[in-house]
């Protein structure tokens, strides 16, 4: 078993999309986590807070820079996770394919290494 986080990526208008039918957009989230939870790969499902509520720290320069949200040239957000525990690469793909997004919502599927993985100091 290998756990991927299935990240949830909008635009302006997906989430403006996803918003006017947020009742029904909630439905089929719990019904998606209830199935995730029923096939024993959930192990965590958060959503963030409106961007406009965040804040970036840039590491450009030589010394951090703390700018409030929301970001100017920011094309997509990102609005929350799912990790799973799943066999496979393609097992996370297909959970993905299922979550409930909005027209021009992206779902980023990324492996999550194991501490076995991790470089040692």
């Amino acid at each position: 078993m290998a756990k991927y986080l299935l990240i949830m990526r909008g635009t302006d208008e997906s989430n403006a999309a996803m918003m006017a039918d947020i009742e029904r957009m909630m439905t089929r989230t719990q019904e998606f986590i209830g199935a995730a939870v029923k096939a024993g790969v959930l192990l965590a499902a958060e959503g963030l807070d409106d961007p406009a509520t965040g804040v970036v720290v840039d590491f450009s320069g030589p010394a951090p820079v703390v700018t409030d949200g929301p970001y100017g040239e920011t094309r997509e957000l990102f609005g929350g996770f799912f990790l799973l525990d799943v066999a496979s690469r393609e097992e996370a793909v297909e959970w993905a394919k299922r979550v409930p997004a909005a027209p021009g919502s992206k779902i980023e599927v990324r492996r999550v290494p194991g501490d076995d993985e991790v470089p040692r100091i």
